[in-house]
């Protein structure tokens, strides 16, 4: 691995960070007159938490981590942005990303005027951690892998993303947004031993916090700090501190949540293999599955036309004739399947 000061663009290595109210002051007291608040309308009239202490410490003991070494933005993409703002300098700089995968990483290299590298997966959505390396060059900072993957589903070879980083001399990404649903371990107990990764997680998946955008991104307390010093003071407003936390404190429901949505995915695959529609389900961790459909145009249409929405892949590199279907509770699941069970497909006279 290169030294975080290669890595890091020198304005923001050399960056004096905001300072505000919250951060100059540490302790109790009983009057805040530091920060031109209104003194009415307590608690949301004072600025929140900049750094979020009493959350990171219950996230931390959750996740075996220091708290140090967690960073929270408004949603994942929040953390996704700021990685381009801190390792790679626009116009120059490029980040290599799997293909097919979340949208947000090619949309954030262009908002950020940074090269996006694609490298298609296996024709079964499998890594190739060779070809991934083979696609960087000298000015290749970041590499974005996400596992489980959205939209296939699937996990990504565990090895195959030990060679990538330990082959790449930059920043490897590893988006755990859906681990909750998966049986492969976290990299969050590599966090020491590979400082050059940085983990995504959210509270919009399995926590079911998606209005609130809340995100985790866990890395080395040196990459941290630099996560600290680009975002915004007041990131995280209260209400979305109060509630994430006191969900946090109820670890147990989350576990219900998804012990109920892995049975209900698993339902959903068997019935769906059971309609003649549907030519394949690919193996997924997630709380979805990829389906390829017979004309996912016109299935997708119908669906939509019956009022349940579902998303429609078939641009999407790889995904062909497929429909990425969300697991919901089991009426939204029937719902679907009884529409799909219904769909009478009109053939044109010859």
């Amino acid at each position: 691995m290169k030294t975080l000061q290669e890595l890091i663009r020198p304005n923001i290595w050399s960056l004096a960070p905001y300072s505000c109210a919250r951060n100059e002051f540490t302790g109790e007291a009983s009057v805040f007159l530091d920060a031109n608040e209104n003194p009415y309308n307590q608690p949301y009239n004072r600025y929140p938490d900049p750094l979020q202490v009493q959350l990171k410490e219950k996230i931390a003991a959750l996740k075996g981590v220091r708290p140090t070494q967690i960073m929270l933005g408004v949603g994942s993409d929040e953390p996704i942005d700021l990685i381009f703002r801190i390792f790679c300098e626009p116009a120059q700089d490029n980040v290599v990303a799997i293909n097919p995968t979340y949208g947000m990483y090619g949309v954030c290299a262009d908002i950020n005027n940074v090269a996006y590298k694609q490298v298609n997966l296996n024709d079964d959505f499998s890594l190739d951690a060779q070809n991934v390396l083979d696609a960087c060059d000298a000015n290749t900072k970041v590499i974005f892998l996400c596992s489980p993957n959205n939209p296939t589903g699937n996990s990504l070879e565990r090895s195959e993303i030990e060679k990538i980083v330990t082959g790449f001399e930059g920043i490897v990404v590893i988006d755990e947004a859906y681990i909750d649903f998966s049986n492969e371990p976290s990299w969050l107990a590599s966090l020491n031993a590979y400082p050059n990764i940085i983990v995504l997680q959210t509270f919009s998946k399995a926590w079911g916090m998606a209005a609130l955008r809340c995100g985790m991104a866990f890395a080395s307390e040196d990459i941290i700090a630099f996560f600290n010093k680009v975002k915004y003071p007041y990131n995280l407003n209260l209400l979305t501190q109060e509630a994430v936390l006191k969900q946090v404190e109820a670890v147990e429901q989350k576990n219900k949540w998804v012990e109920t949505l892995l049975a209900e995915r698993s339902k959903m695959i068997a019935n769906l293999q059971n309609l003649p529609l549907v030519k394949h389900i690919y193996p997924t961790d997630a709380n979805f599955v990829l389906a390829k459909v017979d004309d996912a145009n016109k299935t997708y249409n119908y669906l939509v036309n019956k009022g349940i929405i579902v998303r429609n892949r078939n641009s999407v590199t790889l995904c062909q004739g497929c429909l990425r279907i969300t697991i919901g509770t089991p009426q939204e699941n029937q719902e679907l399947l009884t529409a799909l069970a219904q769909m009478v497909w009109k053939k044109p006279y010859l």
